[in-house]
């Protein structure tokens, strides 16, 4: 706490976040064992990306939060596919209070974070349903994620400045 200059302590400005919606804006299972028939046991290999896209919205103090869960599995013998789930699921958050530098950081880290309990069930419920194991996601560290992604943006930016 910072002091105002006449003795009285400065509260910090507290942040506010609230989920306003969540919601599905696509999603496609793709159960291929089923039209192709594969047979005897397979040991599945399932990758997992995942993207982030955040933008403001009309209203102020709100944002748009959109995750994008691309879900292969293949058998790890054959490397036949056994089924794709694509799913991007979305969430409106009212935020104030956040200093504009930390925004674009909390929008893709602290709101997917508020928002990946529900994804982890939505793909659990549509493996089981889809003929297969409920798959439980892992945890993903979306911090990690996010300083990937800048690592990422940084190296083509430097890829693409002519050399002088």
């Amino acid at each position: 706490m910072a002091d105002n200059g006449n003795g009285k302590q400065e509260q910090p400005v507290q942040v506010t976040m609230q989920v306003l919606a969540q919601y599905i804006r696509d999603m496609s299972f793709e159960n291929i064992v089923a039209q192709k028939g594969v047979g005897g046991e397979v040991t599945p290999d399932i990758q997992v990306q995942v993207n982030l896209d955040a933008k403001k919205r009309s209203v102020e103090h709100q944002y748009e939060v959109m995750t994008k869960f691309n879900i292969t599995s293949k058998s790890k013998e054959s490397g036949d596919p056994l089924f794709i789930l694509e799913l991007e699921y979305g969430g409106i958050f009212h935020i104030e209070n956040v200093p504009e530098e930390q925004l674009h950081p909390f929008l893709l880290i602290e709101c997917p974070r508020m928002l990946f309990p529900y994804v982890r069930r939505i793909v659990g419920d549509i493996t089981r349903d889809g003929g297969f194991p409920p798959l439980n996601l892992e945890n993903i560290d979306f911090l990690a994620l996010y300083r990937q992604e800048l690592a990422r943006r940084a190296e083509a930016e430097k890829a693409e400045k002519p050399v002088s």
